[in-house]
């Protein structure tokens, strides 16, 4: 998946025009100026002036100093969501807003852990190792979204159900090293507690593996249909081909009856945590 700068799209762009002018409203009615505001909530005033013209996506941290300095009653901190959503690419906020629709998320994993269920290290270590590689800039907006992402996972209020296969060889890559592989491992336990979340392993030394073409979500919508989401290399791309979701559908049912039960699995997870 490709990184854009901030604003790179037009839905973006326009949250963070909005955001400037909201600002700018409420600056120029307490009769400050851009100098004054930044002395103020202590940033500099060329930040001030980049956010007013929607140029830059303000910190929390900011907005919460101009939404106190300002008196704005809340108005300017309560736009920390649309804020945080305008710094994730689109095809992100694409993906987060189907699994908020959806009542069914499954994925098949055969190289990591599901993105769903990383931690903050584990999944660090993964964008890390990409090549070429990210600039710091770049992971920290990627881990920012994938765990606004999970989200959807650690609710207690969804009635969303999860489904997650993982190819043990998965369980098996040291992601980031010993410990972090470790943690990871615990979380999956964890998680794997939960009555909406079934997470089994399909072990490497099954014969039959109907997964071997690569990893995707398969995410069914409150409406009754199904969209996919399958990201390979520099590829990230959501499916609605009805054809092709039948296929998918298909095949995630042969993975599942391929793969261990979700108690064994939890228990071949504990093996594996043993083990490494």
């Amino acid at each position: 998946m490709s990184v854009e700068p901030y604003g790179a799209d037009e839905e973006s762009a326009a949250v963070l025009r909005t955001v400037g002018k909201v600002i700018k409203m409420c600056r120029e009615r307490e009769g400050m100026t851009q100098a004054g505001l930044a002395t103020a909530i202590r940033y500099s005033e060329e930040q001030v002036s980049s956010v007013e013209r929607g140029r830059r996506a303000p910190a929390e941290e900011f907005l919460e100093a101009a939404d106190r300095v300002l008196e704005a009653g809340g108005l300017i901190a309560g736009l920390k969501k649309e804020v945080e959503r305008a710094r994730f690419p689109k095809k992100v906020r694409d993906l987060a807003k189907l699994e908020a629709e959806a009542v069914e998320i499954c994925a098949y994993d055969n190289s990591v852990i599901n993105g769903l269920l990383q931690t903050e290290e584990y999944l660090r270590a993964v964008f890390g190792s990409r090549r070429p590689a990210f600039s710091e800039e770049e992971v920290d907006r990627l881990v920012t979204a994938r765990l606004a992402r999970q989200e959807v996972i650690e609710s207690k209020q969804t009635n969303l159900s999860f489904s997650f296969v993982h190819d043990e060889a998965a369980l098996r890559r040291r992601v980031g090293g010993r410990m972090v592989l470790r943690r990871q491992l615990e979380r999956l336990l964890e998680i794997g507690q939960k009555r909406n979340v079934e997470i089994q392993v399909l072990p490497l030394d099954r014969e039959d593996n109907a997964g071997l073409g690569g990893p995707f979500h398969l995410l069914r919508l409150k409406e009754g249909a199904t969209v996919a989401h399958n990201e390979v290399q520099r590829t990230s791309r959501l499916i609605s081909e009805r054809k092709e979701i039948q296929i998918l559908e298909l095949r995630y049912g042969v993975i599942r009856a391929q793969a261990l039960p979700p108690r064994e699995s939890l228990a071949f997870v504990e093996k594996v945590l043993g083990e490494t």
